[in-house]
């Protein structure tokens, strides 16, 4: 195997972990969340609904995790594009 079929494949693992790391993750949001959920319904049916604290703290994490996991790696296009952008500012600077 060479050198860039191995990176191929470590950077394939890597990402099929991230995948399943952002699984779990979401799997204990939506049960922990379901529980408090319960929890709010049972002892205080009608009254504030405080779950909704957790449901978005926790949800902002999830968002950007998912984000981590899904956005993909940067395209060519745009490492050209900074590229660029970091040559034009180097050659400003005393």
């Amino acid at each position: 195997m060479s050198t860039n079929d191995e990176e191929l494949r470590e950077r394939a693992l890597e990402q099929i972990q991230k995948k399943r790391d952002f699984q779990a993750h979401l799997i204990a949001y939506l049960l922990v969340n379901i529980f408090l959920v319960g929890i709010w319904a049972v002892t205080d049916l009608g009254g504030f609904f405080w779950p909704i604290f957790p449901i978005l703290g926790w949800g902002i994490g999830i968002f950007f995790h998912g984000w981590d996991v899904y956005k993909g790696p940067p395209t060519e296009e745009r490492i050209q594009m900074e590229i660029r952008h970091l040559e034009g500012r180097s050659t400003t600077l005393p």
